[in-house]
């Protein structure tokens, strides 16, 4: 039987430990962190442009994460986890053993984020009763033309249909689910921010507008929005900055480590290509890997010169608005 106080105390102690190595250099983290991201897979059924995976330019290998490996991970984090993020690049529900893997996380609060096209009536009613706390369902416009200039490939149809299922299901199973409509503010959609809205109340979900992250440099007047509060970045002279002054410090060093499909430890989301790889899972124990040398001195190079680092230079982490 699980200590009920072992969870609260890990998070004290891992938010100390955090605060040690903001204000004083700690490199090392104590306690264990209490939530991380898993990728199912880097397979995708969509050709997102800015998007690693779907754009073609991920350089790392393709597959599938070993269910074996997935229960390894469970077992040694899932005594410490608030939650657990089954998603990272790539479609998660595209895992051929996509629902015995949900079932694992049943004692975990769970977040799936999902292209919403793989939601028949059957599977919608069994994600709604297999314990998921969260689904996130990418929604990038409300009509075919806006929708697939972005989400390639991709179905609005299909997507706004699964929706419904998903919705009906709900209601059904009297679900506390929440589902969360993720609207990708661009240059091509941000005139049907008020029609998204009115589809999310209709839904009985909640509705997110997201920030575009930009990829290809050549590609910033294409997809940002005209308005400026949905823009993660300024135009400064001729180049782009991300509107954020990247400060010596970022939480998930110390609370939320992502971990691929084949069991690389990496130090956030925003290692889209595991350029950073800390450990691997299939060779290492997670706790081995957590104050291993090579996160110790990527936690240093963050705390000093965060800016130096390449993925931290289009991160949220410590991101504001300015008109």
């Amino acid at each position: 039987m699980r200590n009920p106080l072992l969870k609260p105390l890990n998070a004290i102690v891992a938010s100390y430990s955090y605060m040690a190595g903001s204000f004083f250099g700690k490199t090392s983290a104590v306690g264990m962190p209490i939530a991380t991201g898993i990728e199912l897979t880097n397979y995708c059924n969509l050709k997102c442009p800015e998007c690693n995976s779907g754009s073609g330019l991920m350089t790392r290998s393709r597959g599938y994460m070993n269910p074996g490996l997935f229960e390894k991970i469970i077992r040694e984090l899932g005594p410490y986890l608030y939650n657990v993020n089954l998603y990272f690049q790539g479609e998660s529900m595209m895992h051929p053993q996509f629902f015995p893997i949900l079932a694992l996380c049943r004692n975990i609060h769970s977040t799936l984020s999902t292209n919403g096209h793989f939601f028949s009536m059957e599977n919608a009613e069994e994600i709604v009763r297999s314990g998921l706390n969260k689904l996130i369902i990418s929604l990038d416009g409300m009509d075919q033309v806006s929708y697939s200039s972005y989400r390639v490939n991709g179905d609005f149809d299909q997507v706004v249909n699964g929706i419904k299922n998903i919705a009906e299901a709900r209601k059904r199973n009297s679900s506390p689910m929440k589902v969360v409509i993720q609207f990708l503010v661009n240059r091509k959609n941000e005139n049907q921010i008020k029609a998204v809205k009115r589809f999310a109340d209709d839904m009985n979900a909640s509705l997110h507008l997201k920030s575009m992250q930009i990829i290809d440099r050549d590609s910033y007047d294409t997809w940002l929005p005209s308005m400026s509060r949905y823009s993660r970045y300024n135009k400064e002279g001729a180049e782009y900055e991300i509107k954020s002054n990247l400060p010596d410090r970022c939480a998930r060093l110390w609370f939320n480590p992502v971990i691929t499909w084949d069991g690389k430890v990496i130090p956030c989301c925003f290692d889209k290509d595991a350029d950073y790889v800390m450990g691997d899972m299939n060779e290492e124990s997670f706790s081995d890997i957590w104050n291993g040398p090579k996160y110790r001195l990527f936690r240093k190079n963050l705390v000093t010169r965060r800016s130096a680092i390449k993925i931290c230079r289009n991160c949220t982490s410590g991101l504001f608005r300015r008109s």
